[in-house]
């Protein structure tokens, strides 16, 4: 799919096997990003009745989302063909709770666009194993098609932080406790008035998700992520900067800003 307004990169290079593309604003920066996605969907839906996509949930995907749904009429998504599924969850936080990240998908696309189905994360079960195996079960149905997702202050993707980050992790989905940067990153992003408020463990999809997805999509504004994005870039892949997994992937594009391309 092409724009005529399609946003023009001020930069691409590849690191190792990663596309990147750095943009000359935050809005520029998201709509190519929805853009991509959307040729993406476009091309999948031709002879396929699912498409299934993973999602994040944060301020860093707003102008990505905004533009996804502004461009799903001219693309010609068919959204009652794809399921959705959200990255993390606090445990604990209940569905309608302002910050939990159901709340942010309702306001943002799930409730935007009619999709064939959207499988939640319940942070509040009674019982986090079981809901971990409950909602592996779903991604194990069939393969992801495209993960679009961002990279955290301390390098994560999702809630794998780098202390339980797992680059052969055998599990789909697991509880974590979450490290102090990933914590205050949340109070940074104004999602919580302190780190004393942050929930201290969360619900993930791992990263065996994301290095099995057909496609990643990585979408890193902010001058706040500019040493997470220099250090996933240059640093050696490791599961000290977990989103070093975006190098290793064969087909992962990551989409830029100047702030958050500061460092390169």
């Amino acid at each position: 799919m092409t724009e005529s307004n399609q946003p023009i990169p001020v930069r691409e290079f590849s690191s190792d096997a990663l596309k990147t593309a750095v943009f000359a604003n935050r809005q520029d920066m998201g709509k190519a990003a929805a853009l991509y996605v959307a040729s993406v969907l476009q091309d999948l839906q031709a002879d396929r009745d699912e498409i299934r996509i993973v999602v994040g949930s944060a301020p860093s995907q707003d102008e990505f989302f905004a533009h996804l749904i502004d461009s799903s009429q001219s693309a010609g998504i068919d959204w009652s063909k794809i399921v959705v599924f959200h990255m993390d969850e606090y445990v604990g936080l209940a569905a309608e709770h302002p910050q939990s990240f159901r709340t942010y998908q309702r306001e943002h696309f799930v409730t935007k666009v009619p999709l064939k189905a959207f499988h939640q994360i319940q942070g509040e079960a009674l019982d986090a194993q079981a809901e971990c195996h409950r909602l592996s079960a779903l991604l194990e149905e069939k393969p992801i098609d495209l993960a679009c997702c961002g990279i955290g202050e301390n390098g994560h993707l999702a809630f794998n932080d780098p202390p339980v980050a797992d680059f052969d992790d055998p599990e789909c989905v697991k509880v974590v406790a979450m490290d102090e940067v990933c914590r205050q990153q949340q109070v940074n992003d104004g999602c919580f008035p302190s780190i004393d408020a942050v929930p201290t463990h969360a619900i993930t999809l791992t990263l065996k998700v994301f290095a099995n997805a057909a496609k990643l999509s990585c979408v890193v504004p902010a001058r706040t992520k500019a040493e997470a994005v220099a250090t996933t870039l240059n640093d050696p892949i490791s599961t000290a900067c977990p989103a070093t997994l975006l190098r290793q992937h064969p087909d992962a594009r990551l989409f830029l800003e100047p702030d958050s391309a500061a460092l390169l």
